[in-house]
Parts: structure tokens; sequence; C-alpha cells
């Protein structure tokens, strides 16, 4: 079966859109700079023009392997898993391809997720791991504008942290997309943020600011497996 590098000739016309071919995402994410964060389990990725998911979904299998790497049973896989998979994050300027990033992501998870969980633990899948799984890949995949930092409906792109505080534990809170790469820039915005994740990096808050801030949300600590609950503060 050829690989589909594009839609129509329109679109590559109009918008530049062509597919990356699997060859060229496995080499790149050969590359040992690139290995090395995805062997490590908290490191997050960005795509900023995520397709229908092919760098993403190479992304999960390969962190989905080092979860299990590093889990010695299957609940500590199901919290591992989840973890991995809430590091990766994407933004997709088309309405199609997002609604085909959602469903690749969901697909591969559930179907990593349970053959790990069946083949290496010989145990039987967590339905709240995989309806949790599908609130964290909705909130990570993002219809927008990377470069104006806008989504589809003219406001400012919103991500998730979610900060894993062990014994199975997660807190997530939401940022503007503009704060979280805009560390000295007019929004001034995010108190309180990160430096452990690699998306979140500290940015500071700005008393001085005029620039109003969206509103965000910040959730109740929970477990990792029932963040499908999404119990705002």
């Amino acid at each position: 079966m050829t690989e589909k590098i594009i839609k129509s000739a329109d679109r590559v016309k109009d918008l530049g859109e062509v597919f990356t071919p699997k060859r060229i995402v496995n080499l790149m994410l050969d590359q040992p700079e690139i290995t090395a964060k995805i062997n490590d389990l908290h490191a997050t990725f960005l795509e900023p023009s995520a397709g229908e998911g092919a760098f993403l979904i190479e992304l999960l299998k390969r962190k989905l392997q080092v979860a299990s790497k590093l889990s010695k049973s299957a609940r500590t896989f199901n919290t591992n898993s989840l973890i991995a998979l809430s590091t990766l994050y994407g933004i997709e300027y088309m309405e199609d391809n997002v609604e085909m990033l959602v469903m690749n992501m969901v697909t591969t998870f559930n179907r990593e997720y349970e053959c790990i969980v069946q083949e290496q633990y010989n145990d039987k899948p967590n339905q709240h791991v995989e309806v949790s799984a599908k609130v964290i890949i909705q909130a990570n995949m993002q219809q927008g504008d990377t470069l104006k930092k806008i989504n589809s409906e003219g406001d400012p792109i919103i991500f998730s942290e979610w900060k894993d505080l062990g014994s199975g534990r997660v807190q997530r809170t939401e940022y503007t997309f503009e704060s979280i790469i805009n560390q000295d820039g007019p929004t001034g915005s995010v108190k309180g943020a990160t430096e452990e994740m690699d998306l979140f990096a500290d940015t500071g808050f700005f008393e001085d600011s005029k620039t109003e801030e969206p509103k965000t949300k910040q959730y109740s600590l929970c477990s990792w497996i029932n963040v499908y609950r999404q119990k705002i503060e």
C-alpha cells in the first residue's frame, strides 16, 4: 500500500501541507539526542504542525515501551503509561487532521496499552486508564495556529501541565501556550509554573502586565487513573 504524503494538490498549494513519510519519522526519532529524551519518561514533546500524528504516534509507541521497562507490575504500568502519554502535545491547523490525530492517538494508546498489559503482565486492561488516556489526548491535541498561538476560535491555545507528584498522583493545571513559550512576553502570565517539565519552563509572574490572562483552571489532585473525573478546584 502506497503511503499517503498529500491529501490534495490544493492543500499543498494553499497550506504547504505535506505529510512526513514513516521512514523519515523513524530516522529523525532514532537520532541519539532524541532517543535520550524518549527514554526519559517525563520529558515532553511538542509537535507544532501535527497533521494526523505521524511523529506523535511513533513517539507514543516508543514512550510506552519505556514505561513498560520501568514498570514491575500492571498497576505500576497503568500509571506510567499515562505519564508517558501526558508528555506528548500537538497543535494542528486543519480540523479534519485534528479529528484524525485524536482518533489515531486514542487507537494507538489503547492497542499498545492492552497488548503490553496482557502479554507482559498477564493482566486485564484497566478501563479507567483508557478513559483517562482519552481525556489527556483531547487536552493535549489542539486545533489552532502555532505561530499566532490561538485556537480555531481565535482564543489563546491552552495546554494542561500534568505534574507527576509520585505515588500515583497527578496535579493538572492549565496554562496558555503563549505564557509557556514566551518567558519574557507581554502576557506575563503563569503563576507557579514548574521547571520539571521541558514544555513548562518557569515563566514567572508579572504584576504590571496590562494584558488580562484568559481564565484557566487548576484541577483537584487525583490519581493518574482517575484523571477522567476532571474535578476542578
